[in-house]
């Protein structure tokens, strides 16, 4: 049995609805969105890995205070060091460098026999000219 009213297309809705979202007062781009988004989403990630490497590093001066019976010093000695890498975890993050050797950006690192030849290409001239270059 076939029905005589089939149902409209998929595509008619989605043209439907684009046009009535168009017609919105205030109507905003999904660009928009999604830059807000990755904004919201760069902040979250920012404040968890601070908030994350203040916990390890109090958790692992309070344990080592109470193991070692020598509150507050490994508290505030790891609350210390636990900011600090908080800190530079978002500089890391921020600048781009992710967690390369050396801190280096990932292209640079992929690269070291360009910049032996740029040192070279840098030397003295007088140096080139005995090696015949």
């Amino acid at each position: 049995m076939k029905d005589k009213d089939s149902p409209p297309s998929l595509d008619d809705l989605d043209d439907r609805l684009r046009k009535a979202q168009a017609r919105r007062p205030g109507a905003k781009s999904s660009s928009d969105e999604a830059s807000r988004g990755s904004a919201l989403s760069v902040a979250f990630r920012i404040g968890a890995e601070l908030v994350s490497a203040l916990i390890v590093g109090v958790g692992i001066g309070l344990l080592l205070d109470s193991w070692l019976d020598t509150k507050p010093w490994f508290f505030l000695l790891f609350f210390v060091l636990g900011a600090a890498a908080g800190i530079l975890n978002v500089f890391r993050a921020m600048g781009g460098y992710g967690y390369a050797a050396g801190y280096q950006k990932p292209e640079a690192a992929a690269k070291p026999a360009d910049r032996a030849e740029e040192r070279r290409d840098q030397s003295d001239p007088q140096d080139r000219d005995d090696r015949g270059a």
